[in-house]
C-alpha cells in the first residue's frame, strides 16, 4: 500500500511536527517513508508545506501535481493554495478555524470567504469538514492542533499502520509534559472524523 499526502499550513501549526510523526510511524510498522518540506518566509505564519509518502516503490520526497491521495489542511486558506497536487477522487481533511495573518487583522487585505473556500475544495475531491483548534482546545492544549488532524487522518483508513503506531510514535515525539493532551487530541481528531465519515454514508 503506498499513500501520498500533503500537508498544509502556516508556521506554528506543527505541520512539520505532523509530518515527522507519520514518518515514525510508518519506520515502526516497518514501512518506507520520506518527505519534504518547503517554509515560507515568516517562522510562524508563514505558509509552509510537508510532503510525506510512504510505501515502497517511492523514491522522490516531493509530490507531484495531481498525484496526492490526501490534503491534510490545517488552514483553510492554505488548502486552497495546494489543490494542484490532489488527485482526482483524493480525501481533503480541512481544519475550519482560519489563522487570520496581520495584513487583514489591520485592514489591508480580506480573508476570504469561508463558504467559499469549502465549495472550491469540494469540487476537488471528498471533503471532511472539522474544527480542529476547537478540539486541540479541548484536549488540554491549542498547539496540539496537528494531532487532532492526525487522528482524523488515521479515521480515514488511507494510512497503512493502524491508529495505534501512530498514537505511540505521537508520545515518542513530544516532550513528556506534552503526550497526555497531544494523545487525547489525537483521539479526539480521530472519533470526529470517525462520526463525519459514518454520516457521509
Amino acid at each position: 500500500m503506498k499513500v501520498d499526502i500533503v500537508i498544509a499550513g502556516v508556521g506554528g501549526q506543527g505541520t512539520m511536527l505532523a509530518a515527522r510523526v507519520l514518518g515514525r510511524a510508518a519506520c515502526r510498522a516497518g514501512i518506507n517513508a520520506i518527505g519534504a518540506e518547503l517554509l515560507g518566509l515568516s517562522q510562524r505564519g508563514g505558509s509552509v508545506v510537508s510532503h510525506v509518502r510512504i510505501g515502497d516503490d517511492t523514491y522522490s520526497p516531493v509530490i507531484m501535481e495531481g498525484a496526492a491521495d490526501v490534503l491534510l489542511g490545517f488552514e483553510p486558506s492554505e488548502a486552497v493554495r495546494r489543490l494542484p497536487y490532489i488527485a482526482k477522487n483524493g480525501t481533503i481533511i480541512i481544519n475550519t478555524n482560519p489563522y487570520i495573518p496581520p495584513s487583514v487583522s489591520m485592514g489591508f487585505a480580506k480573508y476570504p470567504d469561508l463558504n467559499q473556500i469549502f465549495k472550491v475544495l469540494e469540487e476537488h475531491g471528498r471533503l471532511l469538514t472539522l474544527d480542529a483548534s476547537r478540539l486541540a482546545a479541548e484536549a488540554g492544549n491549542p498547539i496540539t492542533l496537528n494531532s487532532v488532524m492526525l487522528g482524523a487522518l488515521a479515521a480515514t483508513g488511507k494510512l497503512p499502520f493502524n491508529v495505534e503506531i501512530l498514537e505511540e510514535s505521537l508520545a515518542m515525539s513530544v516532550a513528556k509534559p506534552l503526550v497526555e493532551p497531544n494523545v487525547k487530541a489525537l483521539r479526539l481528531g480521530y472519533n470526529e472524523c470517525l462520526n463525519l465519515i459514518a454520516k457521509d454514508k
